[in-house]
């Protein structure tokens, strides 16, 4: 549910501003470039997905993971590739001037294919050009975690091995000369499964990890331990009866139920598959989890350099649900009596043992604050010698001084044991680092030498090869990605590592917060240039405000493709979850900020407090406070944007978010009327009941403490609040009760805004109940909303045609209340479940800028339940000293705009002056006897005041405030029913506004209000009378068919 701040005031990614617009849909330009179009949810699943580089050890060729997506058959599939050290295509490109995304050639800038048809990889599907890239595993349930062994003979990896359809590793033959493999043979036959395979130093055994049942692992052989859990699985699947019983928390995780079985690290041959062993037998580890399980973490394990000791990770807590404690073990392999040995002496989390390759040391991570998953992570660094650990981040200073004060997200040790290449967040970008150890050098007394190495994009899966032919040259390998490009295999230059360079370095004229030393970046792979060079993508923009109690926040922007500055846009307003993460530069495939904006919308991302990248005090300011400083930095960057971007159009301003942007979409959605609708997914709702449905416990008794000093000091230990338990807050009052403090809940009658709730049944980090709990209070008081709920999905929607449901729901849902009826899909309320096909996106036509209303005020987060009246208290971000960037003449679009001016005069002469305009149509114009028949009405405030429309409470029964004719083919009105002759005498009992611009959409059921049992052509009218001018206005009039 997851740094350095040097505040620079607008910083414009990949060197493009708006204004440089990517080529139109067409046959060209007047530059002569091609028409580009938007992209698609298609494109984006076309799209291969590269991953996990391995470099040879000569340094020779890389290979690499690429998943395909088979959407109609809802598939993924992961396959090995291989590349040339040296790269596919033309070199020499640096990392600023790629040309990534959709205005240049593609990554490497190279515009055609390779040179000869052996150079040609085994692309299909009408993937596009490669380039030197060429895959060498082809099994049709696919392998992943290729691995060469360090004497480069072999390359392990895993695959689904035989009849079992179980995962097992597999070797193959390595030619290191033509870069191939040889016949694969099964490795691991484990009743319980292989994965995870890492080669020890002297390529004669494997690591992998295995989920066992903890009492076979106390069995005196292999045989005998793999038995018992083959029984024991058999017996279980055998069993009618599916029932679980539990005695300890964290029964349930992430997406699963724990079960009986853990995970376990184990040891084979690398010869035959023999002598294999449990190395972290219950006997050591009793029933945890070894190693913890982590999201996109580091891996947990990994060899000493002489093959004859092991480093775990693992947390011995006895409860740890609520716990973050993992510790750092060690193990000799050579000692038979051995016993597991903890170097780790934090009380909050320790991760990812790296040994050095001379055997000096062990690295890993390491968390201060025991109980916080997002505490800053250091460096450490274990003599293994001296049994002394330090830690290394105090030796990471600017020139001028200053501490970093960034996480350690990813690191490695350079080949030679002389330095580390780490990653970490930094205003957006995910930039990779070097740290030399040097003890002997002028700087280690008081700061080893610490350069950043890396310029835009987001980089990991870091990979070293020191070059010994080469003067000891380092080069990094690494997967790449930006916000307009997907991950790509790169290398880059880093020469010698260490004080070589220390003079040139510090000699520079200007010194900025860390020194920079970008080495020479090349694009090694090419798997998606063919898409991109036909896909329309617009630079982001960085912006800079100031937040909540004067603090610089940043944001970005991302304009539609075909972008017109002349033009004005509605807005996708993106909240990213954690609360600790951010947004920045870099792909998703889950929400992808360029597909959000292709269908014609301006999409918005904050960094608002809690953010990482901006130091460890700005991540810390969002705990206990999730609707204060967080929620007023996201209102002052919308803010802030609205002032200094002239083309975006407040009155269609759409919020979004997922996670802990699902609790900020219901927060705004209980706190302000300025949105036009909201997306809502996995989104707390009601922190009290989500404490005791949630997973990892700890999160929520972090953030929901009492953070203040006079909590920290009731805690009992230094700078510790005691853990946040509802049940500890009932007897104190609600400002000092996070739980009811930052409850949605409890202001759910403020809610206004049209709202799509979403959720699914496996996420066990925020429980399905939390949605359905908004969307029935939603439903009862007559908020528009809908519910997409997905039975088999968890926190994240991963299946290829959930997602496509997702795109589409949350697509349609914003073009309903921004784009008005043409835009607007059957069925404002209700659940939708099952998948369907994607309908095709047409973007809107923008409109000429004209002046819009104000944005409605802000209503700052109070500290009280709603029983408590409070003034609310405006929100204002004053405009950027420095006035809009100009923006070069660009074409129009091939599709004439229409005038905002013009568009409103010709809806008020089509409604005579009345303040509103009526449509309506119907989802089927045929329809059986008996059957519903359906007609949506929308009703457009086209005034400069409010429309107030009284009704009853929901969506489907507008009969309460429209009066609804029907009409048979001899112009008879038809009969009513007893129903519709009884809504004549009730009363409304709620009131809508409808603001200038908005919209209200209500759903008729004729079958309820009038008698069509005769088939034949009947015509519907609605009209209502307008409150203002008294006169009366009528919709359009349809026609029904009703067949036998």
């Amino acid at each position: 549910m997851k740094i350095l701040a040097a505040l620079v005031s607008s910083v414009i990614l990949g060197g493009v501003v708006f204004g440089q617009v990517a080529a139109r849909a067409g046959d060209g330009t007047a530059d002569g470039t091609a028409w580009k179009r938007p992209m698609t949810f298609a494109d984006l699943q076309r799209m291969r997905r590269v991953s996990d580089p391995q470099i040879s050890p000569s340094g020779k060729w890389v290979m690499f993971s690429v998943v395909d997506v088979d959407l109609a058959a809802n598939t993924k599939t992961s396959h090995l590739w291989v590349v040339p050290m040296g790269g596919g295509r033309e070199q020499g490109t640096g990392n600023r001037d790629q040309g990534v995304g959709g205005g240049g050639q593609g990554v490497g800038g190279a515009a055609s294919g390779p040179s000869s048809s052996e150079d040609v990889g085994a692309s299909s599907g009408g993937r596009g050009v490669v380039g030197r890239e060429r895959q060498i595993t082809f099994w049709k349930e696919g392998e992943s975690e290729g691995r060469f062994s360090p004497d480069g003979r072999q390359v392990a990896f895993v695959a689904t091995g035989g009849a079992s359809g179980q995962s097992q590793i597999f070797l193959a033959d390595w030619d290191e000369a033509a870069g191939k493999v040889g016949t694969p043979r099964q490795l691991t036959r484990v009743s319980t499964e292989a994965d995870g395979p890492v080669w020890s130093p002297d390529s004669q055994r494997i690591l992998f990890v295995s989920r066992v049942y903890p009492e076979c692992s106390v069995e005196d052989t292999w045989l005998h331990q793999d038995e018992c859990n083959r029984k024991k699985d058999e017996a279980a699947a055998k069993s009618p009866v599916k029932a679980m019983v539990f005695d300890q928390l964290l029964f349930r995780h992430w997406d699963r139920f724990v079960g009986p079985k853990r995970s376990h690290v184990l040891v084979v041959s690398a010869t035959d598959g023999n002598a294999v062993r449990d190395l972290t037998t219950s006997r050591d580890v009793a029933d945890a989890e070894v190693p913890t399980f982590s999201l996109g973490g580091p891996i947990g394990y990994a060899w000493a350099p002489d093959s004859k000791e092991i480093a775990y990770v693992t947390n011995l807590d006895l409860v740890p649900a609520a716990s973050t404690n993992n510790d750092v073990f060690t193990l000799r392999l050579d000692e038979p009596r051995a016993r597991p040995v903890r170097i780790s002496t934090s009380l909050g989390s320790d991760d990812g043992p790296a040994y050095s390759a001379d055997g000096k040391w062990i690295a890993f991570r390491s968390q201060e604050r025991a109980g916080y998953e997002s505490d800053r992570f250091r460096l450490m660094l274990f003599d293994r010698e001296k049994k002394t650990t330090r830690d290394l981040t105090p030796t990471m200073r600017t020139p001028r001084g200053q501490l970093f004060d960034g996480w350690i997200d990813e690191f490695i040790w350079a080949p030679d044991s002389s330095s580390f290449l780490f990653t970490s967040s930094i205003r957006g970008e995910g930039a990779v680092f070097s740290l030399d150890l040097c003890e002997a050098c002028p700087q280690a007394k008081s700061q080893a030498l610490f350069v950043r190495r890396t310029d835009v994009g987001e980089f990991s899966d870091l990979r070293a090869f020191n070059d010994k032919t080469n003067h000891g040259f380092t080069t990094l390998v690494a997967s790449k990605m930006t916000v307009t490009h997907p991950t790509e295999i790169v290398s880059v230059s880093l020469g010698l590592l260490g004080h070589g360079f220390e003079d040139v370095l510090y000699s520079k004229g200007s010194e900025p917060d860390i020194t920079p030393d970008f080495g020479s970046e090349h694009v090694l792979t090419h798997l998606n240039d063919g898409f991109l060079q036909a896909i329309a993508m617009e630079k982001m923009e960085s912006y800079w405000f100031t937040g909540a109690e004067g603090a610089k926040v940043q944001g970005f922007i991302i304009p539609p493709p075909n972008f017109n500055p002349a033009m004005t846009y509605p807005v996708k307003f993106l909240i990213h979850g954690g609360p600790q993460s951010a947004w920045g530069d870099a792909w998703s495939y889950r929400w992808n900020a360029e597909l959000m904006a292709a269908d014609g919308y301006v999409v918005l991302m904050v960094n608002p407090r809690g953010s990482t990248g901006y130091g460890q005090a700005f991540i810390d300011g969002v705990n206990g406070d999730w609707g204060g400083k967080a929620y007023l930095d996201l209102m002052s960057g919308l803010d802030a944007a609205e002032a200094k971007y002239l083309f975006i159009d407040k009155n269609r301003e759409c919020a979004l978010g997922a996670s802990f942007g699902g609790f900020m979409a219901n927060w705004i959605l209980t706190h302000t009327n300025r949105f036009a609708c909201i997306v809502t997914h996995d989104g707390m709702f009601n922190p009290q009941s989500a404490y005791g449905t949630t997973d990892e416990l700890w999160f929520n008794e972090w953030e929901f403490r009492d953070h203040s000093p006079a909590g920290k000091k009731a805690g009992g230990l230094a700078q510790v609040s005691a853990p946040g338990q509802p049940w500890t807050y009932f007897d104190r009052p609600a400002a000092s009760d996070n739980f009811r403090r930052w409850s949605p809940l409890l202001f759910i009658k403020n809610a206004k805004t049209p709202t799509l709730v979403i959720d699914s049944q496996k996420d066990y980090r925020l429980d399905v109940s939390e949605g359905f709990q908004l969307f029935t209070a939603l439903q009862r008081l007559g908020v528009p909303s809908r519910m997409l709920y997905f039975p088999d999905e968890g926190h994240w929607v991963l299946k290829p045609q959930n997602s496509q449901l997702w795109y589409q729901e949350v697509g349609e849902w914003c073009d309903r209340w921004t784009k008005g009826d043409n835009y607007s899909s059957v069925g404002v309320v209700g659940p939708v479940v099952a998948p369907a096909a994607a309908a095709p996106v047409t973007p809107a036509a923008p409109v000429v800028k004209a002046k819009v209303q104000e944005s409605p005020k802000v209503v700052a987060p109070v500290a009280v339940v709603p029983k408590v009246a409070v003034a609310p208290v405006p929100q204002t971000v004053a405009p950027p000293q420095s006035p809009p960037k100009e923006v070069a003449k660009i074409v129009p679009p091939p599709t004439p705009a229409v005038s905002k001016a013009a568009v409103a005069a010709q809806e008020t002469q089509q409604a005579g002056g009345a303040s509103f305009l009526i449509t309506i149509k119907a989802p089927e114009d045929e329809v059986q006897v008996g059957s519903d028949a359906r007609v949506v009405i929308t009703l457009k405030n086209i005034s400069n005041h409010q429309v107030l429309i009284g009704r009853h409470t929901g969506t489907d029964n507008p009969e309460f405030s429209y009066r609804i004719e029907v009409r048979n083919a001899e112009g008879r009105a038809v009969e009513e029913t007893a129903y519709a002759r009884g809504v004549r005498q009730s009363e409304v009992n709620t009131v809508d506004y409808v603001q200038p611009g908005g919209i209200a959409v209500q759903t008729a059921h004729l079958a309820k209000l009038v008698n069509l049992r005769r088939p034949g052509r009947y015509t519907v009218q609605v009209s209502r009378k307008d409150a203002k001018t008294g006169a009366m206005v009528r919709s359009n009039e349809i026609t029904l068919n009703i067949v036998p």
